[in-house]
This record gives structure tokens, sequence and C-alpha cells, in this order.
């Protein structure tokens, strides 16, 4: 039998789930939160589903949800969008980030990733039979290489990849990293996908710089946000897509046959809250901040090392004065040993450096930071 994903196997998050079920190991590994959802939110969806809102929603979203993020969108980066023609309601982030590679990429495309990256991204881009260009983010920031990216840029370049608040790094994209970014592709035919689903979960102060807010590369950029990781409903799978009319009227043509609708009741849900409760996503940051840095103070005594996260629920810790066990080893080894389960950072990249980095969600209750904390510390 031919596979069209060879070298794919089952996801790391996948694995390392299991093993976290089967050792019954405390799971910072996978990013989801382990405290409800706002109980308004869950009252909504109870409304809906009761008063029948229960059948298949129109293809791009319901006009209300549409209609509620038109004005988000304005009131969070003072931008205008066409709610009609210019935003599409997907099954997540993955499905948004999918339809969007298997629009625009064809055979022998080329596509710029920045390595650590997020793993759905290479098998989209094959299945729709393009490549991908690997690029390591500079270390220890993970900055992104501009030199390095122009002389990667060729004619088969077709589309660029980012990703910020970046997932696993926690990493933030700056102003001027946009600008560049226009001026090194501004004469080429070359799209964006931006994947912003943590546009919400920023620190110190710092504004997320969505590419809705960037005039020019605007035009030629597709941007995938998510409801889950706002809402912490990460289970729902209910995420949007905003991006140009052109640009959207092909976004739609694979939509409408690889997903075609999403959950109407919990459409309708989101249309309310975010029309009630702006609040929620004004907030978000600082609800955030204060997990990363109690997680961080929490660790001080550990004989890990951190740099703490400036977006994401997520937090890097360097294990290189514990074990010299390879990132993907020790991880399990935590796992088992210890009970408490990460991520290893090299899965996320084409050729991983020679660094100690594990991946740890703190979308987590208090007390389960504290579990984690206290057996971090004793190794």
């Amino acid at each position: 039998m031919h596979s069209k994903l060879p070298h794919t196997g089952t996801t790391i998050f996948t694995v390392m789930n299991e093993l976290a079920r089967e050792h019954n190991a405390l799971n910072l590994s996978q990013g989801f939160p382990d405290f409800a959802v706002p109980e308004v939110l869950l009252d909504r969806v109870n409304h809906h589903l009761r008063i029948g809102h229960n059948q298949y929603a129109p293809m791009p979203g319901i006009p209300e949800l549409r209609y509620q993020l038109q004005q988000k969108i304005a009131a969070c980066y003072g931008i205008n969008t066409n709610a009609d023609t210019e935003i599409t309601i997907t099954s997540g982030a993955t499905e948004a980030l999918f339809s969007a590679i298997q629009a625009f990429v064809g055979s022998g495309d080329e596509v710029i990733v920045f390595d650590p990256a997020y793993d759905c991204y290479e098998p989209a881009v094959t299945l729709a039979g393009g490549t991908c260009i690997h690029l390591p983010l500079r270390a220890p920031d993970f900055a992104i290489d501009w030199q390095r990216f122009e002389s990667a840029l060729s004619n088969k370049t077709r589309l660029v990849i980012i990703n910020s608040p970046h997932n696993p790094t926690g990493a933030v994209i700056q102003r001027s990293d946009l600008d560049t970014l226009n001026t090194l592709i501004a004469k080429r035919n070359i799209l964006v996908l931006s994947d912003e689903v943590y546009e919400h979960i920023i620190f110190d102060g710092h504004r997320h710089e969505s590419l809705l807010t960037h005039p020019e590369l605007r035009e030629r950029s597709l941007v995938v946000s998510s409801f889950g990781k706002t809402y912490h409903a990460t289970g729902w799978k209910i995420g949007y897509c905003v991006a140009p009319f052109a640009l959207m009227q092909e976004f739609r043509k694979v939509h409408q046959f690889n997903q075609f609708c999403v959950a109407t009741p919990l459409q309708y849900a989101l249309a309310d809250y975010l029309r009630d409760a702006p609040e929620h996503y004004r907030e978000l940051p600082d609800f955030y901040e204060a997990k990363r840095n109690y997680f961080c103070k929490l660790l001080a005594d550990s004989r890990f090392t951190l740099k703490a996260s400036s977006g994401t629920y997520f937090q890097l810790l360097d294990y290189s004065g514990v074990s010299d066990k390879a990132d993907t080893v020790y991880a399990k080894q935590l796992t088992v040993d210890a009970g408490i389960a990460s991520i290893p950072v090299s899965v996320f990249y084409s050729r991983p450096p020679k660094q100690k980095l594990l991946r740890f969600c703190f979308a987590k209750d208090n007390s389960t930071l504290e579990k984690a904390a206290e057996i971090l510390c004793e190794i």
C-alpha cells in the first residue's frame, strides 16, 4: 500500500497522553485547561440546544457569530472586516490551517516554516504536493533569522507560515518582524498563513502583533484564530479564518468539502458570549500571566532552568543540569518514573539542535501546578 505520509507516525501528543494515562501521571503535555468553561457560556449552549438550533449551520458560519467577530476584530485591532465575505468559522484552527494550505499550495510549491514548528503544518503541505523549507529560529530567544529567510526565498516559494504567540516556545513576533517580512516578499507572489490561536495569551504588557494590523501583509494573508484556546473549550474544536475576499473565496472552496459547517448551538452560544462578555478575552492576558508567574515561582528551587514564556500557556524548562538524555527519552522517563508528562521540543524540528528542552502546559488549576512543581523540585 502506498502511503501519502510515509514519514508521519502517531503525533507526540497522542503518545504522551496515552503514556500519561497508562501510568496515571500528572498531564502537562497537551495544551488543554483542567478548569471549567465559563458558566454563562455553558448556559448559552444549553439554551440554544433546547430552542432548536441543532441543524446545519451556513457553510461560512452563522451570521451572528461572524458579525460579533467583525466587532471584536475592530475593537482589538482597529480593522474593518466584512463579516459576509472575509470571515469563516472552522472546525478548530487545525481545519482552518489545513484548508488554507490545500487551497493555495500545489505540486512543486515550497512553504517556509520556522522550527520548532507545530506538527500539523508539514503533513498538510505534503498532502497538497508541496515541500516544507525548515528554517530554525535563533536561540535563545527563538527569533526569526531574516537573513536566512531571505536566502531561502525562491521562485517556488508559495507560502510562509508564521505562528505568534509561538507554540511550543512562547516567543512573540514584534512589529519590526512584520515590516521586515513585508519588505522581503513585497515583490513576490507569496502568501502568508498566520497561526494566531494564542492571540489573547500574551504577557508583560506586550501587544499581539496580528497580521490583520499590517495593511500590506493583510492583503496577502490568511489569519487563523481559536475559540477553544480563548474560552477554555479546546474540545469544542471551533476556530475561524480571516482573509481578504479573493483569498477567502478559494479558502471556502476547500472548507465546504472538508468540513462544510461547524456545530450550530456552539456557534450561537459563542456569538452571545462575544456580545455580552468581551471582558473575558480582555482579561485573559492577566489571567494566564498570573498562572505563568506562579508556575515559574514554584520552580525557582528546582534543578531546571527557564526563561519565562512571553505568550501561550506553555513554559519551556531546560533540563541540561538534570540529565544528558535526549528529550524524547527523558520526557518518557519523567512520565513513567516521576509521574509527570510533558512534550519534548525536538519533535517540532526537522533537524533538532543540541538542546534539552521540555514543554509544560500551565493552563491548570493552581493545585495542579503545585503538584507539578512538587514533583519537578524533587528531581
